[in-house]
């Protein structure tokens, strides 16, 4: 008697909304309730916080940690417990020492295809041997980029300038030290190796496996396309397919499908979600091919002007304005007309991340014009 083969029909995936897909990436990013967890802890449990300025993280931690300071993190920063290291999308991020050590190797095939577009200026370049050279200029004493490059041009005096420091950055793990990075404290970035910075070796890669599941952890639910988004990484689709046995999936709006760790968080999207007020370069607006989870399509592009990144206000868990410091005031400038209710939580939320990060410094909160 022959057996027939059984199809097993899957149950279609739930849908997941705007409102609930934002709620659950709030609850991830600890934007949606303030964390007792230290800053060190949210660096590595956010995989690390994009920080192209000194500042940026400061004020990312501030609207996501409650009783945070900002020694909280220039300490483990002096104390070589975290980084300033270009990791994802080829951009400075402020890392975990371990996660420096780690992650850069795990993005490392992106740092080789930076270098293609650089290929003309490295003409005639040995780019082991570039990488010996600069390994050993930064360990002998750490440098500044330009005398860095200087240096290098000796060695190969008809290379592009540019190039050469590019090719340096994306060959080696080039860490900036400390006193740059500190809050309240000046100094050039200058740079050595994050393994003569923090005296230990290099780490193998983590398996990419482990990298999707932090991924979700901290900006979950989220689709293959997301996750390359973040890490400036490609080819991910098959590391999610051997996943897939340990994960839910769901759809969102438009059909995309999204995977997600079973036990994550995903709050009901009425929960409350009070403002916040974010930096430039926040990593919760740019860990996504799909933004609208934050960005409503209306004010796509708002947080940007040529390669200016704007300070972004949150209200309700969706991009909802700007804000800037200037000498006496913060200003706020809101897309729309919040209520009255509205502008008082916006508010107390300046007063309080003020008296965090300001401390002693009297400001006025004023309404702005939304610039552009």
């Amino acid at each position: 008697m022959t057996k027939t083969k059984r199809s097993v029909t899957r149950a279609p995936a739930a849908v997941l909304g705007t409102r609930a897909l934002n709620r659950a990436t709030l609850e991830r990013q600890l934007l949606l309730r303030r964390s007792p967890m230290s800053a060190e802890d949210a660096v590595a449990h956010l995989v690390g916080l994009q920080a192209q300025n000194v500042k940026p993280p400061y004020y990312a931690l501030a609207a996501r940690l409650d009783g945070f300071t900002p020694e909280a993190l220039s300490r483990p920063m002096a104390d070589r417990d975290v980084v300033r290291i270009v990791t994802l999308r080829s951009t400075v991020h402020t890392h975990t020492a371990h996660d420096c050590l780690t992650l850069r190797p795990l993005v490392q095939p992106a740092r080789d295809r930076e270098l293609t577009a650089f290929r003309k200026g490295l003409t005639g370049v040995d780019l082991d041997r570039l990488a010996a050279l600069a390994r050993e200029l930064v360990e002998a004493e750490p440098r500044t980029m330009k005398q860095l490059r200087e240096a290098l041009l000796r060695e190969w005096p008809d290379a592009d300038p540019q190039a050469l420091s590019v090719a340096a950055r994306c060959k080696l793990p080039l860490v900036q030290i400390t006193p740059r990075g500190l809050w309240g404290r000046s100094g050039q970035v200058t740079l050595t190796t994050a393994e003569r910075w923090l005296g230990r070796p290099a780490q193998p890669a983590p398996a990419p496996e482990e990298a999707v599941l932090r991924y979700l952890a901290a900006f979950g639910p989220a689709s293959v396309k997301d996750m390359q988004t973040w890490a400036g990484l490609t080819r991910l689709r098959e590391v999610f397919e051997r996943l897939r046995p340990q994960l839910v999936t769901f759809r969102d709006t438009h059909g995309a499908e999204l995977f997600d760790l079973p036990d994550a968080p995903r709050p009901d999207p009425d929960t409350p979600a009070p403002p916040r007020f974010l930096p430039e370069f926040d990593n919760l607006l740019l860990s996504h091919a799909d933004r609208t989870r934050v960005v409503p399509p209306e004010y796509r592009g708002r947080t940007w002007q040529g390669n200016l990144a704007h300070r972004a206000l949150l209200a309700d868990g969706f991009l909802a304005g700007l804000w800037r410091l200037e000498e006496h005031a913060l200003v706020v400038e809101p897309f729309g007309r919040p209520s009255q209710g509205q502008w008082e939580e916006i508010t107390a939320e300046g007063e309080r991340m003020l008296r965090v990060l300001h401390p002693g410094t009297a400001y006025d909160i004023r309404r702005g014009t939304v610039r552009g």
